[in-house]
């Protein structure tokens, strides 16, 4: 099994990248879904995340604009959420591997992979990139974004350009669709021919 690991900055299409991953029949692990699911209704890290964020779950799991606003701009109660969150998300990606164990190629889609060591877990990395006018226009459109929380994501992550330099493959997103299938068609072809080889 090869592992690629699938990265990019906020803004960047990594989901809509991920997603033509799934369609070419590629396994995708989504760190973000797994998250989601960790802090939702019955979430395994929800009463972690109550126990040190007081105030910040209810009947619906965590309440992220509330936990949000219990860590926005404090690195110190950031660093505290992802010594809850870095393991649980760790657990998941193991069964997640162990489920496809057959497969020949999975996808790690990990938005953080750089930042927290995760390239050193995978065989080979894909950036997802697109020019930094189209990355703030995505970012700006989502619901309840400002200016100042993309600027404090991004202050969080590696820049594009480190990124990009650091990629066995960068997958262009500021074009069309077509173009960003034919380049995740060719990383595929790319890796199954180094599998079968």
């Amino acid at each position: 099994m090869i592992t690629l690991g699938l990265t990019g900055s906020i803004g960047m299409g990594k989901s809509t990248v991920a997603a033509m991953f799934r369609d070419e029949g590629v396994p995708v692990f989504d760190a973000d879904e797994a998250v989601h699911q960790l802090q939702g209704p019955g979430g395994r890290i929800v009463s972690a995340i109550e126990a040190m964020f007081p105030g910040t779950t209810g009947p619906e799991g965590v309440d992220r604009p509330a936990l949000r606003a219990q860590v926005f701009g404090d690195q110190a109660a950031f660093a505290r959420l992802e010594s809850i969150m870095h393991p649980a998300v760790g657990e998941e990606r193991e069964t997640f591997l162990a489920r496809h164990a057959g497969a020949a190629l999975v996808v790690l889609d990990v938005p953080l992979l750089f930042e927290t060591g995760g390239d050193a877990g995978v065989d080979r990395v894909a950036v997802v990139s697109a020019p930094p006018d189209v990355q703030r226009r995505r970012t700006l459109a989502r619901p309840g974004m400002t200016a100042a929380r993309f600027e404090e994501i991004l202050a969080r992550q590696m820049p594009d350009a480190a990124k990009r330099a650091r990629a066995d493959f960068v997958i262009p997103t500021g074009g069309s669709l077509d173009e960003t299938r034919a380049a995740v068609r060719d990383v595929i072809a790319c890796l199954e021919a180094l599998a079968g080889g």
